[in-house]
C-alpha cells in the first residue's frame, strides 16, 4: 500500500525556486497516484492569491501548475486560516478551492500523512 504524503509548501511565489519544487514534488507524487496533500502554510498562501503578476518580477507564473493539480488527481489541498488572516487574504477569493484549516486542524491534518515534508 502506497504511503501517504503531505507537503507543506511555505515559500511565497516570488521568493525563489522553493515554491516550484514543491508544486513538482507534489505533480510528480500525483502521477504516480500517491496518496498526497498539500498545504499551504506562511507566505506559502501567497500562491493561492489571484490575479498575480509574475513576469513584473521576471519570476514563471505558478497559476498553471496550481490549475494542473486536479487533473494529477490532487484534491486534497489546504491553507492555514491563520497565514490567510496574518496576510489579509480571504478564503473565499482564492485561485484554488481549498480547504481552511484552523490550528487545532491542522495538527489533525499533519498526524494523518505517513510523511510530512516542508519546503
Amino acid at each position: 500500500m502506497a504511503r501517504s504524503m503531505l507537503i507543506i509548501t511555505r515559500q511565497s511565489p516570488w521568493s525563489g525556486l522553493t515554491a516550484r519544487e514543491a508544486l513538482d514534488i507534489v505533480l510528480a507524487g500525483g502521477a504516480f497516484e500517491l496518496p498526497l496533500g498539500l498545504l499551504f502554510l506562511d507566505d506559502g498562501v501567497f500562491q493561492l492569491a489571484p490575479g498575480q503578476q509574475a513576469t513584473h518580477l521576471q519570476q514563471k507564473d505558478l497559476t498553471a501548475n496550481l490549475q494542473a493539480l486536479p487533473m494529477f488527481g490532487v484534491d486534497s489541498l489546504f491553507v492555514a486560516k491563520r497565514s490567510l488572516d496574518e496576510r489579509g487574504l480571504d478564503g473565499t477569493a482564492l485561485s484554488l478551492p481549498v480547504e481552511v484549516l484552523d490550528d487545532a486542524a491542522l495538527g489533525a491534518l499533519i498526524n494523518r500523512y505517513d510523511h510530512v515534508i516542508t519546503l
